[in-house]
């Protein structure tokens, strides 16, 4: 897969709709870089949850089929 498939462009669908959303005019950079930081943190601790929840059904499934 080639890395700019995976990055926001701002092509992007919902690219001006994010920007709009993490804006700031009180800001010097334009954006509001706490809460964009907690959004980019609390969208690792869901996907941190997802991946600990798949490794959970790949070990069950694992020892279910060396049981067997």
């Amino acid at each position: 897969m080639k890395p700019e498939k995976h990055l926001i462009s701002k092509k992007y669908p919902v690219y001006e709709a994010i920007g709009n959303y993490i804006q700031s005019k009180e800001s010097v950079v334009g954006i509001d870089a706490r809460h964009t930081h907690i959004i980019i943190i609390n969208k690792l601790l869901e996907l941190e949850k997802k991946i600990n929840a798949i490794e959970k059904k790949l070990t069950k499934s694992k020892k279910s089929k060396v049981r067997k």
